[in-house]
């Protein structure tokens, strides 16, 4: 096993344990991940972390801007590699590339596939209340995530799971499910199994526009949306014009009803806001350019009576 050279694509946090996996189970010659972008308050270049964990291994690493081209194309050929890894990249490979290493390219994808194939298997698996997720490691091909299937492994998802919890836990889930299935393609003894295409769901990159929550459903429809956008968009109602960020929500067993989007008040859960059907105490808010704090917190400077409705 040690003899497999392996190269591994990846960008974000989710793909640094997949990454501790090849580089336990292969002979790692090369990393390729995203290029430094501005972050933070001073917009100063970051490296993704799967750079900074390629960095650690010292592990040779590419940054290309562009993966469509002549100089990529040579540089990934000279590893000579026999599989390509790639987790959460976030560019899409063309044939050209996918066609280089011997044993193929293989993809760690946090759906049960073929659902949810695209960017955000995760939070879209909260928003649309599944109640069981998982990871599929698939050899990849041109389409978007429609490869042959040579593992799979589900997840339960807990009531009070969001993107970022859940997003660990499938990272976790997914370089274990690799480290068991790459001796298999190794040995060229896997077994991959088509997907069937009737059954696929999309699950499209997220915009800011997707943490706007709509009060007038079901409260428990309400708070998977926004534990579907926590971290990131992170779920939002309008306040006197700007965007209030509500985090933590909770399903209050109670008998308050009110308008959809309006403030009942303070319980010990958090800030309660009236749905179509019941209403949600939310835990945790954040104010425009303020930090993200306790409910109680928040309110103590900022008064937000009963009655205000949230757009």
């Amino acid at each position: 096993m040690a003899a497999l050279r392996a190269v591994f694509f990846g960008s974000p946090a989710f793909a640094v344990p997949s990454l501790h996996a090849v580089a336990a189970d292969t002979t790692l010659v090369g990393v390729v991940s995203q290029p430094d972008r501005p972050a933070g308050r001073g917009q100063e270049p970051s490296p993704p972390p799967v750079k900074v964990a390629a960095a650690a291994l010292g592990v040779p690493i590419l940054q290309p801007e562009k993966v469509r081209t002549p100089e990529t194309e040579a540089a990934l050929a000279a590893f000579a590699a026999d599989i390509f890894v790639v987790v959460a990249y976030g560019r899409i490979l063309p044939q050209r590339l996918l066609d280089l290493p011997r044993l193929g390219p293989y993809n760690v994808h946090a759906s049960l596939l073929p659902k949810l194939r695209g960017a955000a298997p995760i939070q879209w698996s909260l928003i649309r209340g599944e109640s069981e997720t998982g990871v599929s490691i698939m050899r990849m091909e041109a389409g978007l995530d429609t490869g042959p299937v040579a593992a799979v492994r589900a997840l339960p998802i807990a009531d009070d799971d969001t993107a970022g919890t859940l997003s660990e836990k499938l990272a976790a889930l997914g370089a274990g499910l690799l480290s068991e299935t790459l001796p298999a393609i190794a040995e060229g003894r896997v077994t991959l199994a088509p997907q069937d295409d009737a059954r696929a769901t999309l699950a499209p990159l997220l915009t800011k526009a997707d943490g706007h929550l709509t009060f007038d459903r079901p409260a428990r429809v309400v708070s998977a949306h926004a534990r579907g956008v926590d971290p990131w968009p992170g779920a939002s109602g309008m306040l006197e014009g700007a965007p209030l960020k509500l985090f933590g929500p909770r399903v209050v067993d109670g008998s308050a009803e009110g308008r959809p989007g309006e403030v009942l008040g303070l319980l010990p859960e958090g800030l309660e806001i009236a749905c179509a059907g019941g209403s949600i105490a939310f835990a945790e808010l954040q104010m425009p350019g303020r930090r993200r704090l306790p409910a109680a917190a928040v309110l103590a400077g900022h008064r937000i009576p009963a009655g205000t409705v949230l757009a």
